[in-house]
C-alpha cells in the first residue's frame, strides 16, 4: 500500500447535501484516476464524507479475491487511522458459523441491504459476535451494502457510525448514491489487482514485473548472470500409473511445496513447473546468490524428508528426486510462437544444469554442482568432489560435486533483509 498524497475534502457545512454529494461524487470519479489502491481510496473517502458531515466511523470493503491461497479480502478503516487494515480470509472461511451468520452471507446470497440500530439490539442480535463487537467500541448504527461488480459478482461495503441516534436519512441517501461509483473504482483497481495476481501465480513476481512493464513481443529481454537448480521428481511415471489420480495430484503438490517456499524465500525465482520438475533461478545482482541457493537445497531436503515420513505412514514409496546446479549467462525474456509466449531463460548454463540433473541417476547424488557453482559459492572444501564427468553436447568434462548438506552452512542474508 502507498500513502495517498490527495488532502481530504475542506468542510462544507453551509453547502446543500446534493452540493456535499456531487463534492464526494466528483472527488470518487475524477480525481482518484492516478490512485493505484483501493484501500488508500478507501481512507480518502471516507474523511472527505466525515469534512461534508457524514459521521462514519467505521468503514469496510469485502471482496471475493481470485488469489490460489485466498478466497477473500477485508480492507477496514476506523476514525483516526491514517491506513486502512487489509486482512485475508482462507478458503473455508464461507463454511464457518461466523460467516453464516453475519451480515455479509446475506448481502453475498441477494440481499440489498442490512441495517442494524445498534444502540437497540434485540436478544437475537446480540448473540451475532460482529454488533456485539460494534456496539462494544461505542459505534451505533451499522449498514451493508451490495457492491455490484459486472457479470454478476458481488462484493460488500459496509459503513458504520458513533453519532447517539445512528444515521441520519441525509447521510444514508449521501452514502448510497455513492455506490455505484464505488463499485465502479472498486473493480477497475481488483482487476488490476487480479492481472498482477495471476501473472505472479503462473510466471512469478519478477518475470510478472518485466510483462507488467511492456516486455510483450518475442524475442525481448535480457542476459543475466544467474546461478541455475534445475529438479526433477524421481520415478514420477510409474507413480503416475500406478496411484490414484487425486493422490498423485497431492504427491505432486506436496513435493513443490517443500521444493519451492524454501527456493522463494531465499530470492529465488522459479520459471516454470514441467510435469514433475521445476526451473529456478537465483540473479547474482544479490551478492549472496550462491549462498541463498545452498540454503534453498538444505531446507528443501529436510522438507522432503517430513513429506517421506508422512507418505510412510501412508503407506507411500519415499520420493526420491535429482537436483543439477550451475552458474553463468543465461538470455531472460519472451521465447515462443507469434501468439503464444513464455517468459523464461535460456542457454548454454542452462543446459548444463539440465545435464548435471540427469547425471544425478548415474553418480547416485541426489544434487550435484559445477565446478563453477562451487568456486562461486567457496564452498568446495564442504563438498564431494566426484570428479570429471563428459555430458552430452558439452565439449569438455565437467567437473562435478556431490552436494553435502552436513558441511559448514555459510553465513546467509536472505533477500530483502
Amino acid at each position: 500500500m502507498q500513502m495517498s498524497s490527495q488532502p481530504p475534502s475542506p468542510s462544507i457545512e453551509g453547502e446543500s447535501w446534493p452540493a456535499r454529494r456531487r463534492s464526494v461524487l466528483d472527488w470518487l470519479i475524477i480525481e482518484t484516476r492516478n490512485e493505484r489502491f483501493i484501500d488508500n481510496i478507501l481512507v480518502d473517502m471516507c474523511e472527505r464524507l466525515q469534512a461534508v458531515g457524514v459521521p462514519v466511523a467505521r468503514a469496510t470493503l469485502h471482496f471475493r479475491i481470485n488469489h490460489p491461497q485466498w478466497l477473500g479480502a477485508r480492507i477496514l478503516w476506523r476514525k483516526g487511522l491514517a491506513e486502512a487494515e487489509i486482512d485475508l480470509y482462507d478458503y473455508g472461511t464461507q463454511n464457518t458459523a461466523l460467516y453464516l451468520n453475519s451480515p455479509l452471507y446475506v448481502i453475498n446470497n441477494g440481499g440489498t441491504e442490512v441495517r442494524t440500530n445498534l444502540e437497540a439490539l434485540t436478544e437475537e442480535q446480540s448473540q451475532n459476535s460482529l454488533y456485539a463487537d460494534l456496539k462494544a467500541e461505542g459505534l451505533t448504527e451499522y449498514i451493508a451494502w451490495p457492491l455490484e461488480h459486472t457479470l454478476g459478482k458481488r462484493h460488500v461495503v459496509t459503513f458504520t457510525t458513533d453519532r447517539e441516534g445512528g444515521f441520519e436519512d441525509e447521510h444514508v441517501g449521501l452514502l448510497s448514491d455513492l455506490l455505484p461509483a464505488l463499485a465502479l473504482v472498486s473493480e477497475i483497481r481488483l482487476k488490476n489487482r487480479f492481472v498482477r495476481t495471476l501473472l505472479e501465480t503462473y510466471v512469478g513476481p519478477h518475470a510478472s514485473e518485466q510483462i507488467l512493464a511492456g516486455a510483450t513481443t518475442r524475442g525481448s529481454g535480457v542476459t543475466v548472470g544467474a546461478a541455475i537448480l534445475i529438479c526433477d521428481l524421481r520415478d514420477f511415471t510409474k507413480l503416475s500409473d500406478l496411484w490414484p489420480r487425486d493422490d498423485v495430484i497431492d504427491l505432486l503438490n506436496g513435493y513443490f511445496d517443500a521444493m519451492s517456499e524454501p527456493i522463494e524465500r531465499y530470492g529465488g525465482e522459479i520459471l516454470k513447473f514441467m510435469g514433475d520438475g521445476l526451473l529456478a533461478i537465483f540473479p547474482l545482482s544479490n551478492a549472496n546468490a550462491a549462498e541463498n541457493l545452498l540454503q534453498a537445497i538444505r531446507e528443501a531436503e529436510a522438507a522432503i524428508a517430513i513429506l517421506n515420513k508422512d507418505n510412510a505412514q501412508k503407506g507411500r514409496e519415499p520420493l526420491g528426486y535429482g537436483i543439477g546446479v550451475h552458474v553463468g549467462d543465461v538470455m531472460y525474456g519472451n521465447i515462443g510462437s507469434r501468439r503464444r509466449l513464455d517468459f523464461t531463460v535460456i542457454g548454454p548454463a542452462v543446459n548444463i544444469a539440465s545435464r548435471l540433473e540427469s547425471l544425478t541417476k548415474e553418480t547416485k547424488r541426489p544434487v550435484l554442482l559445477s565446478r563453477a557453482f562451487v568456486k562461486l559459492a567457496g564452498c568446495a572444501s564442504s563438498m564431494e568432489h566426484l570428479g570429471s564427468y563428459p555430458v552430452r553436447g558439452i565439449g569438455e568434462p565437467i567437473e562435478v560435486f556431490a552436494f553435502s548438506g552436513n558441511g559448514p552452512a555459510p553465513v546467509l542474508r536472505v533477500v530483502g533483509e
